[in-house]
């Protein structure tokens, strides 16, 4: 049996029903759609979370508006009325909307956050093509805002205050994309730029940034994080 199998069959087993209090919100990454996050959904659901997977206009408009519009309405959906923590789950630019609101903004009952594949520190590929026309059209503002110059968005975001668990990939199937990219990747971003200041915990897996969400070792150790603080190091 793999380790994602039987990790994640002991957490729904052992996580008890008292979660169905928790609510997680999942936000997908740039130019995906609530699809990509159904398996995670459906796990988190098994382990008696509320949940709510946000499905939003990622190519639509910079990283700030989208922040507050998605975000601000997640927060007030009546799926999560009554719910005593509010955590995040959220795969790559999803993260990034999750510190850019959590600069402006106190969630109060603000639980945990783990971030699949997230450009914490930008990416080189944005840094390569982020000014070509066809990219623009991919993938819109937000995607522009994503590169690893000092004075881009996520560089100006400066270190969480939150409990943060970050899952980075290793494995690549864009190898065009891994060419542009210092040390190991996922094929969007470097093992090293998911990192950021302030994060209690950081985990790698040989997994590509397309799959993320989907990996039953990243959704297990996912459901650990929620639970406990921390990865499952065994």
């Amino acid at each position: 049996m793999r380790f994602g199998t039987a990790l994640l069959g002991f957490l729904l087993v052992t996580i008890p029903s008292s979660h169905a209090t928790e609510g997680v919100i999942l936000l997908h990454g740039l130019a995906r759609t609530e699809k990509s996050m159904r398996a995670m959904a459906d796990a988190l659901r098994g382990a008696g979370y509320t949940v709510l997977n946000v499905d939003y206009p990622s190519r639509s408009a910079t990283v700030t508006d989208l922040s507050e519009s998605v975000i601000g309405q997640a927060l007030a959906n009546p799926t999560l009325a009554g719910v005593k923590r509010i955590h995040f789950v959220t795969h790559s630019m999803g993260g990034i909307l999750v510190r850019s609101y959590l600069t402006r903004h106190e969630i109060k009952n603000l639980g945990r956050v783990v971030m699949l594949g997230p450009p914490n520190q930008g990416s080189e590929v944005v840094d390569h093509l982020g000014d070509l026309s066809l990219f623009s059209a991919i993938n819109g503002p937000a995607g522009r805002e994503l590169g690893t110059a000092v004075d881009s968005l996520p560089n100006r975001l400066g270190p969480v205050g939150f409990e943060l668990g970050v899952i980075a990939g290793d494995r690549s199937i864009n190898w065009i994309n891994s060419l542009m990219i210092d040390g190991p990747d996922d094929g969007k971003v470097s093992v090293v730029r998911t990192r950021v200041e302030g994060m209690k915990d950081h985990l790698v897996l040989h997994v590509t940034h397309p799959y993320l969400m989907e990996n039953e070792q990243v959704i297990a150790q996912a459901l650990h994080f929620l639970r406990e603080g921390r990865f499952a190091r065994n």
